[in-house]
Parts: C-alpha cells; sequence; structure tokens
C-alpha cells in the first residue's frame, strides 16, 4: 500500500511540475490523434450528409456497413495497415510504417465509421425539417449538404468529440503500426502500456492521469454540447 501511495504521489508531482517526458509524450499523443480526427472528420461528415439528402442503390447497404464498423476491433485494422505499409506490401515504398503518418491513417480508419454514423444520424433528422424547404427553393445536391453541415455544426462537433475520445485512447493499432519508438511513435497509450511492463508505475500513473484528464475533458463536452443541443439550435 505505501508503494502504491508513493507511485501517486510521484505520478502526481510529474503531473504538476510538467515532467519533460510526460509533456513530451503527450503533445504527441494529441497531435497525431488531432491530425487523424481532422482527416476523419473532413472524410466522414460530407459522406454522412450526401447519405441523408440523397437516395441512390446502396445507400442503406453503406449506412449498415458504417454502422457495423463503428465496432471494428483496432487490432484488426492495425494488422491491415500494418501489412499495407510493409516493405512487402502494396504501399511499402512510402516507408510510412512505424511512424506518426501510419499512426493517424490506423486511427482514421477507426474514428470514420464512428463520426459517419454519429453524424447521419443528426443530419438524416435535420433533413426531415428541411426537405420541403430546400426542395421548392431548388438548390443544388452540394447546398444542401452545406447547409446540413452549418446548421448541424454543434451535433456534428459532438460526433468529432466522440471520435476524438475514441482516438485518443486507442492502443491496439498504433502500438502495432508505429512500433511505440522512443520520440519518435510513443503516445500516451502505448507508454502507458511500456511503463507498466517495465515496473515503471509512477509515469505509467501520471500518462494515466493525462488521458483520464483528457477522457473526462471529452465527455464532459459532449454531455454540455448534447445538453444544449436539446434545448435550442444555433
Amino acid at each position: 500500500m505505501t508503494d502504491l501511495w508513493n507511485g501517486m504521489a510521484q505520478a502526481f508531482w510529474l503531473v504538476v511540475t510538467f515532467d519533460s517526458e510526460l509533456v513530451e509524450i503527450s503533445v504527441r499523443s494529441l497531435q497525431v490523434t488531432i491530425s487523424a480526427l481532422l482527416v476523419a472528420a473532413v472524410i466522414a461528415m460530407p459522406l454522412a450528409a450526401l447519405l441523408a439528402v440523397r437516395r441512390f442503390r446502396w445507400r442503406r447497404a453503406i449506412i449498415a456497413v458504417l454502422n457495423a464498423l463503428m465496432g471494428l476491433p483496432p487490432v484488426v485494422v492495425g494488422l491491415v495497415v500494418y501489412v499495407l505499409l510493409s516493405r512487402s506490401g502494396p504501399f511499402g515504398v512510402l516507408g510510412l510504417l512505424f511512424t506518426p503518418t501510419a499512426m493517424v491513417i490506423a486511427q482514421v480508419i477507426i474514428i470514420v465509421p464512428l463520426i459517419a454514423s454519429i453524424a447521419h444520424q443528426s443530419l438524416r433528422d435535420l433533413w426531415q425539417e428541411y426537405h420541403d424547404l430546400l426542395i421548392s427553393m431548388n438548390v443544388t445536391q452540394g447546398q444542401k449538404i452545406r447547409t446540413l453541415l452549418w446548421d448541424a455544426r454543434r451535433a456534428l462537433l459532438t460526433a468529432a468529440l466522440a471520435g476524438f475520445g475514441r482516438a485518443i485512447g486507442e492502443v491496439g493499432a498504433i502500438m502495432i503500426v508505429g512500433g511505440n519508438i522512443d520520440n519518435v511513435t510513443r503516445v500516451l497509450t502505448t507508454a502507458i502500456a511500456l511503463e507498466t511492463g517495465k515496473g515503471e508505475f509512477a509515469l505509467a500513473l501520471a500518462l494515466g492521469f493525462v488521458l483520464i484528464g483528457l477522457a473526462i475533458s471529452v465527455n464532459l463536452a459532449i454531455h454540455m454540447l448534447g445538453r444544449t443541443e436539446r434545448e435550442g439550435r444555433w
């Protein structure tokens, strides 16, 4: 019990003194996750809007696939990306394996279905309200999509935060494609796994405190946005 309290005290000290290694790992983790989130949002949100406003043959099948992929095991994603980026893979010539870019690619694949599915639900409901008005105005498909994306921006932010929460806590895929290389691809989750295995509980706990803080912040933001969304739209 004494060792546990000593470890927590040391971890707290590392956090409040902004330990250089802790800050480096935290910043890298945020860089990778935010980069993945931006790319995923650019892909997922227009796709969600398109699925909401346009009817075509494979629409229902695409929606079903997106919903199913929300539960895609991250380690499977990591394995697929690893094979594609390995030297013998089709994209091996790019030399992206064991780089932050490979980690971003894996996280994008993981969170695109989540963001698209959440965004589609909100955009579908909004489209039911706007359908007659936009049809009567004879606007183009692109104008319909832009209107929905703008008026549903709060709900879309909630979807993006959900994707961020999923990505920041992911460990399996980025461990495979990133390699957990010190000063290169080591992020919060992989560093926690490594330090725990080494018995360095102080740093592992400090990293855990940061990760928990980020997770709580994201969940509080989602809760607040969800409550204000129910109270009224911007």
